[in-house]
C-alpha cells in the first residue's frame, strides 16, 4: 500500500473543525504539535517587539494515496484556505516506507477497497 504524508499548517482556532474534516474525508489519525510560528510574504506588525501573530498547529497526517487528494481539498475546506488570506496552507509528500501503522491497516484496507 502505498502512502502520502499531508503537512497541514493551520491557526490554532481551526485545528479541530481540520481533524474532523480529514476523518470524514477518510484519514485514520493525526499528529498535531502546537505551537508553531509561521510568516507570510507580509510579515506581521509588532507591538513593542511582541509579535501580534497567532499560534499555529502543525497537523500531520499519513493517509492512504487513494485518499489524499480527497483528505487535502477537505483540509482546505474546513480551514477557508481560499477564502481567508493567511488561514494555512497544506501540502502532501510521497512516503517511500512506513512502520507502525499494523492497527489503522485494516481499516485503511476496507476504506479503499473499491480503489485497489
Amino acid at each position: 500500500m502505498r502512502f502520502k504524508l499531508i503537512i497541514a499548517l493551520v491557526d490554532c482556532d481551526d485545528t479541530d473543525a481540520i481533524l474532523d474534516a480529514a476523518r470524514e474525508a477518510g484519514s485514520t489519525g493525526a499528529t498535531v504539535v502546537t505551537s508553531a510560528r509561521g510568516e507570510g510574504v507580509k510579515r506581521e506588525t509588532t507591538f513593542l517587539g511582541l509579535s501580534l501573530t497567532g499560534q499555529r498547529d502543525l497537523c500531520l497526517f499519513l493517509v492512504a494515496e487513494q485518499l489524499s487528494r480527497d483528505i487535502l481539498e477537505e483540509i482546505a475546506r474546513a480551514g477557508q484556505f481560499d477564502e481567508k488570506p493567511g488561514a494555512g496552507i497544506a501540502f502532501q509528500l510521497n512516503i517511500e516506507d512506513a512502520v507502525g501503522l499494523e492497527s489503522q491497516l485494516e481499516t485503511i484496507s476496507h476504506e479503499i477497497e473499491d480503489q485497489i
